[in-house]
């Protein structure tokens, strides 16, 4: 009897019943995952959507120091980031730094009544103004900052920008 059943079990697994059955479930697993998952992984790989963290930095002071405040400046690869640049000086200011801006992914920039969207290496902030860089870094390293305005680089208006992974 265990020999016969054993035989009967044998021939139902080398049956393509059992193979049919098998690429139904198989089939229907990787529907249902299809169909229930999509949501989580686009808004897990969507940039765009990340959570955002605002950080302000001053370029130069209302007493005319030429400096960034503040000079250091940390991110971390794959968060989204609101960098809020405020000119509060009497003399225009560049935030600039090229490999940094090439290490991230821009979303946008707003300043005034103006959306830039795309690359952007190097912001010029007149007196008084303020601009907002939203961004994305995605490759770490540590970045140089200056302000390209004659003299200002020597006079120390200079940082850093680190960028973990």
């Amino acid at each position: 009897m265990i020999n016969l059943l054993g035989l009967q079990l044998g021939k139902f697994y080398r049956s393509q019943r059992l193979q049919k059955t098998l690429k139904v479930i198989v089939g229907l697993f990787f529907c249902f995952g299809t169909i229930l998952m999509p949501t989580t992984v686009a808004s897990a790989g969507d940039l765009s959507r990340q959570p955002i963290t605002e950080i302000t930095v001053s370029l130069g002071n209302e007493a005319g120091e030429l400096k960034f405040f503040p000079n250091q400046l940390e991110f971390e690869s794959g968060k989204r980031y609101k960098l809020v640049l405020k000119n509060p000086s009497s003399q225009k200011h560049y935030f600039t730094s090229k490999n940094f801006a090439d290490a991230s992914w821009t979303q946008k920039v707003e300043a005034g009544n103006v959306e830039i969207k795309g690359g952007v290496h190097e912001l010029e902030l007149k007196p008084g103004a303020v601009a907002e860089w939203v961004f994305v870094p995605v490759k770490s390293g540590t970045y140089n900052l200056r302000c390209t305005v004659a003299g200002h680089t020597e006079a120390g208006m200079i940082g850093k920008i680190a960028i973990a992974s």
